[in-house]
């Protein structure tokens, strides 16, 4: 098991505001609310918020992980048995002489050794691979493209692997030198009783090696901040509002951690003829006073290009709602159907010839239809 002392010290749930039952997408939520809250550009001066934010990403770094939760839960939960047998009341009190198994047993290899350490949020360096941090950018894209499903690009700017040092903070040509007083592990062990605790090792301050020549590019860090042109491959029908996770195109991870997630949210925008109701596509026509009283065919575009045609019949009334079928937005799931609202179009102004034929209209119209209303 990889863990660090603060493990048994922290309660992680409690720091994000999750109960210990939240579900990975509650925990991911919840840590990006406090992310975006707290993160120094947003709060320059405030060193209050700094350091919360480093608390914050120090717990989702460990419960995000599903093997790394296990972990800490059950270090939690064996910590809890073991001061509670230990008479201390949940604390870490020695055993009283009542108790004849062997705690050694109990806690297993509660802070085992033989993990090199790597950068943490919630201090310079901690034991174990660090996953990056998840990104999150924005797209914009045209109605047309989001109902085709497209491939193209997002740019952003955030950190990533140093090209020149990859990622090992040594100047190209040479290596970090491994400390010989932790054996390149970062921590130095110190027996207490029937605990083991680790610290960081004092000499090469955690990081388990010196690099006698940083790398000029990123001054040492092993990252560098810079432009960034990321692939994204968009399915048919993507929705306003819509996530897709590019996993590993996010923050670096640190000691040959994983990279983290990307997240692009999609913007679509409004189209001039369509609109969208989940997988149907929506379009109203607009039809003239004859075509709705005698009947017609009319054709209606679709938004693959081409028309389809649907026949009116006569006595429609406007706002009538006619359904193509599979002719809406592909998904995965199928295709949906086009929608046709039918809109009277009521002309402004009438030639002599019309006026006339709208006249005779009125003088043989024997329909009434206010009679109901008594007027």
């Amino acid at each position: 098991m990889t863990m660090q002392r603060e493990w048994f010290e922290k309660d992680y749930y409690a720091t994000l505001g999750v109960p210990s039952s939240a579900t990975q997408k509650d925990i991911t939520t919840a840590y990006r609310g406090l992310a975006r809250k707290l993160h120094p550009d947003a709060n320059p001066d405030d060193p209050a918020a700094e350091e919360r934010f480093k608390e914050v990403s120090a717990a989702y770094d460990v419960i995000s992980d599903p093997d790394r939760r296990k972990e800490y839960d059950k270090v939690r939960a064996n910590v809890a048995v073991a001061g509670a047998r230990s008479g201390g009341g949940g604390g870490f009190g020695r055993p009283d002489a009542s108790f004849t198994g062997d705690i050694g047993d109990l806690l297993g290899n509660l802070f085992g050794r033989g993990d090199a350490p790597s950068w943490s949020p919630s201090g310079p360096f901690s034991r174990g691979p660090q996953r990056g941090v998840d990104l999150e950018a924005d797209l914009h894209l045209s109605f047309a493209d989001a109902i085709a499903g497209v491939t193209t690009t997002v740019n952003l700017i955030s950190e990533a692997v140093c090209p020149d040092c990859h990622g090992n903070g040594a100047a190209p040509g040479t290596t970090p030198r491994v400390c010989t007083d932790c054996g390149g592990r970062g921590v130095l062990d110190d027996n207490q009783g029937y605990f083991s605790f680790s610290h960081p090792c004092t000499t090469c301050q955690g990081r388990g090696s010196f690099v006698d020549t940083p790398c000029p590019t990123c001054s040492g860090s092993g990252v560098a901040t810079r432009p960034r042109v990321v692939k994204v491959r968009l399915p048919r029908g993507v929705k306003d509002g819509q996530q897709i996770r590019l996993k590993g195109k996010g923050g670096p991870g640190r000691n040959n951690g994983p990279s983290g997630d990307l997240y692009v949210r999609v913007h679509v925008a409004t189209h001039d003829m369509f609109g969208r109701d989940g997988d149907h596509l929506l379009i109203t026509v607009p039809v003239t006073y004859t075509e709705a009283v005698l009947g017609a065919d009319v054709r209606v575009p679709t938004i693959d290009g081409d028309t389809v045609t649907i026949r009116i019949p006569p006595g429609t009334p406007p706002g009538r709602i006619f359904r193509v079928k599979s002719r809406g937005v592909t998904t995965e799931s199928g295709r949906g159907d086009m929608l046709v609202t039918v809109d009277l179009v009521v002309p402004a102004e009438l030639s002599a010839a019309e006026r006339k034929a709208v006249e005779a209209l009125r003088d043989v119209t024997v329909n009434q239809p206010r009679a109901a209303m008594g007027v």
